[in-house]
């Protein structure tokens, strides 16, 4: 029997192993492109308004008609079509007038490319909260590989002034203590965890993935995010305003709107329809031919009331970019200026700290099982560790995170 469960647990092992997927960001990105289903279905709207500008481009059908014979009394004959009946048929075309379907045509084109600019701020966005989680997943393991191996060290403290305090060797206060130490890494501990699971549940529906993802990065990833870069806020924003896709969206907006404001005043010019007939007997000749022509009288309609709409959503895009404009110049700025103070941050930590406070704490470790140190000691150098470590992977955190904002806000990357 124990070699059974024994067996199933070793089975149940190897899946948790294997649901795990070790990934790169350049990977991850390209299985997102490749699988994130909001975009797969954002991408349709570009196939709908490619379709639309088709469509656009299409004349009316002519019109047929045929006026046929239903009944002869001269000669009480029903359907009387014959040689010597009565037929006319006719067929018209209506013809645009005052450019209409080039005002149609522009506008659809116009909102083609609106649609598509969408499409990439959607991706834009996406991919943001992508690397965002890719990172956060990354640094949270960072620190539960810290947490997890002081949590095993004041776990085997416990236990062993838990048998010593049951002898009588060690007094309570002390138990007390470490126990007290080690419910608040185990805290620290769970909300890491908890933190790791709302990401990892972003990063599975963006990749469209069922594996938990594992993360995989090097220093050298890291420290890209915190060079220099040829730019200042001003030339970051001129930048911006060629490649952000909302911000050109508000332009393409405009376009649009002096487009349909054109099409609006066109529709109210009449249009015109031409067109041939052929009459057997009802007109003033045999077997005549007629050219057809007509045009609606603007009399009451004149499409007023459209073309004031059109006015006001016009000048309302114009604002709407105005807002845009100053949009713009705030986000660049906070971008900027939390990544330059992350950079300055993380630039002034030293690889030789890190490896002085790994050589503190093992030898703050080895002399507290020596009895050199006091338990009072030992436990206010593990909290202050624990914090400086945590606080210095945040600094690694925040320059990534940082400059994955600013290559966000400009849409490009800069790192």
């Amino acid at each position: 029997m124990k070699k059974i469960v024994g067996l199933l647990l070793l089975l149940f092992a190897n899946q948790f192993v294997i649901a795990q997927k070790t990934i790169t960001l350049q990977d991850c990105e390209a299985q997102f492109l490749k699988n994130n289903l909001a975009l797969l279905a954002a991408h349709y709207n570009i196939d709908v308004s490619k379709a639309l500008t088709i469509q656009a481009r299409i004349w009316d059908n002519p019109t047929f008609s045929a006026d046929l014979n239903a009944y002869n009394p001269e000669n009480n004959k029903y359907f009387d079509i014959g040689v010597n009946g009565q037929k006319a048929f006719s067929i018209e075309q209506i013809i645009y007038m005052g450019g209409k379907k080039r005002n149609e045509i522009q506008l659809a084109k116009t909102n083609e490319k609106i649609a598509e600019l969408q499409f990439d701020d959607l991706l834009r966005s996406l991919k943001l909260q992508l690397r965002r989680s890719f990172f956060i997943v990354y640094f949270n393991a960072k620190n539960l590989e810290n947490s997890d191996k002081q949590i095993a060290h004041i776990q085997e403290l416990v236990n062993s002034y838990t048998v010593q305090t049951q002898k009588g060797n060690i007094a309570l206060k002390e138990l007390v203590r470490l126990q007290s130490l080690f419910l608040n890494l185990k805290n620290d501990r769970n909300e890491i965890v908890n933190s790791s699971i709302d990401e990892q549940a972003t990063l599975k529906l963006l990749l469209g993935e069922t594996e938990n993802i594992v993360p995989k990065m090097t220093e050298a990833d890291i420290n890209k995010y915190s060079k220099n870069i040829a730019y200042d806020a001003q030339s970051l924003e001129e930048l911006a305003k060629t490649n952000r896709p909302d911000y050109l969206q508000n332009q393409k907006n405009i376009e649009a709107n002096e487009w349909n404001l054109k099409l609006q005043k066109s529709l109210a010019i009449p249009d015109i329809t031409l067109g041939v007939s052929t009459d057997q007997r009802s007109g003033a000749f045999n077997n005549q031919i007629d050219a057809l022509i007509g045009i609606p009288l603007p009399l009451w309609n004149k499409n007023k009331g459209n073309i004031k709409v059109s006015k006001f959503v016009l000048e309302q895009s114009k604002a709407e970019k105005q807002n845009a404009n100053l949009q713009l110049q705030t986000e660049i700025a906070a971008s900027y200026s939390k990544w330059v103070e992350a950079a300055k941050n993380y630039n002034e930590l030293k690889p030789q700290t890190i490896a002085d406070f790994e050589t503190v704490y093992n030898g703050i470790l080895e002399n507290f099982h020596k009895r050199n140190i006091s338990l009072l000691e030992f436990t206010d150098f593990v909290e202050s560790y624990n914090l400086a470590a945590v606080q210095m992977n945040e600094l690694k955190k925040k320059v990534v995170l940082s400059g994955e904002e600013l290559n966000n806000t400009i849409n490009k990357d800069l790192f």
